[in-house]
């Protein structure tokens, strides 16, 4: 088999071969989903696998791994050579994943004043940065009731919430307008009135990154 393989197909088997024993030296769990027959909905981006690219904190680079996010778990699964999917088990490791179109980042974020780790969407990078993250929820199932049917157990997918990091700062939620004068504390003043003049909305993606991008240019 290894005779007829050209260079590159050799050398994408030993990137896959390689990420897969990093991520078994730091832990051996078995990949494990809530999905079955009978539940509706996904709790991943992409239900396929994407070939992607990996970059540790210790700059090590994998590439040519076939990568899918678990939005539900947050959690970047990968599928080894043998099929198998498989999680990566400790993403503290994990600095950025690339596959398809996006880039993802693990951050620590607050959430309900509470300090977290997650994955996000890079959607601005710069002294201060714009991410994204995607929600699911998983919704039991229900029995019939006078006025409606049973119901399956379903994923169910929630709007993007937006994160802004500032400097070595944990990524920060934008929940309505008067946080966005929150995140940026050293320029408050031209940070609200930039809003004010553009009309800016919390929940406009575009809208935050020229925000950010502004505030990148003081």
């Amino acid at each position: 088999m290894f005779a007829q393989m050209t260079y590159h197909s050799a050398y994408e088997i030993k990137q896959a071969i390689d990420f897969f024993n990093y991520n078994k030296a730091h832990t051996n769990r078995p990949f494990v989903t809530l999905t079955e027959a009978e539940i509706k909905g996904s709790p991943f981006f992409h239900e396929e696998f994407t070939e992607g690219s990996v970059f540790t904190t210790s700059k090590t680079q994998f590439v040519s791994v076939p990568l899918r996010y678990n939005i539900f778990n947050d959690q970047i699964e990968f599928r080894s050579t043998d099929g198998q999917a498989y999680e990566i088990g400790v993403p503290e490791v994990i600095e950025k994943v690339e596959f398809g179109e996006y880039q993802m980042e693990y951050l620590p974020y607050l959430s309900s004043k509470k300090l977290k780790r997650g994955f996000f969407n890079i959607l601005e990078k710069g002294r201060a940065s714009l991410y994204s993250k995607q929600r699911v929820i998983f919704e039991e199932a229900k029995n019939p009731g006078a006025y409606q049917d049973a119901q399956p157990a379903r994923f169910v997918s929630r709007p993007d919430e937006y994160y802004i990091k500032v400097g070595m700062e944990a990524a920060k939620p934008v929940y309505k307008s008067k946080d966005l004068a929150e995140v940026f504390p050293d320029h408050q003043k031209e940070i609200i009135a930039f809003i004010k003049k553009n009309k800016l909305r919390h929940n406009n993606p575009d809208n935050l990154k020229e925000l950010v991008q502004f505030y990148n240019s003081l």
